[in-house]
């Protein structure tokens, strides 16, 4: 059993970067499907397919986006931010900026999942999942 699935789904995609793999396979769910459509969206991915018939659940399997020239992965980091233990949340005029506005913050509102400049331009604020750098 998985206690925190957000933080296992990064920690899938940050050791598969890592090791060098093109493709990841994780189990699906709404919100892990969100946060695959901020990352592509982002560049920071090269694709995504929903697998939707294997499993009951469903698997999320993601093209990982890496440097021509290096080799090096897009993603240089991938850090869970709210926990289980300890819920991070910010309001519209308090969110992070990640790197100096370079990286992402990807934040769970009332409006849906997003990032944290659209949350900003929306004028929301919700719960910190993740930043993306």
């Amino acid at each position: 059993m998985n206690t925190d699935p957000i933080s296992d789904y990064l920690t899938r995609v940050r050791n598969a970067a890592k090791a060098g793999h093109r493709v990841v396979e994780i189990p699906a769910s709404n919100l892990k499907k969100e946060i695959t459509k901020i990352l592509f969206d982002q560049g920071y991915i090269l694709s995504y397919k929903f697998d939707d018939e294997s499993t009951p659940q469903g698997i999320i399997k993601i093209a990982l986006k890496y440097d021509k020239i290096t080799k090096e992965s897009v993603i240089k980091k991938i850090q869970r931010i709210s926990k289980p233990g300890l819920r991070k949340y910010a309001g519209s005029h308090d969110l992070p900026r990640v790197l100096n506005g370079l990286g992402i913050a990807i934040v769970s509102t009332s409006s849906g999942v997003m990032t944290g400049k659209q949350a900003k331009a929306e004028n929301v604020g919700g719960e910190v999942l993740c930043y993306v750098y």
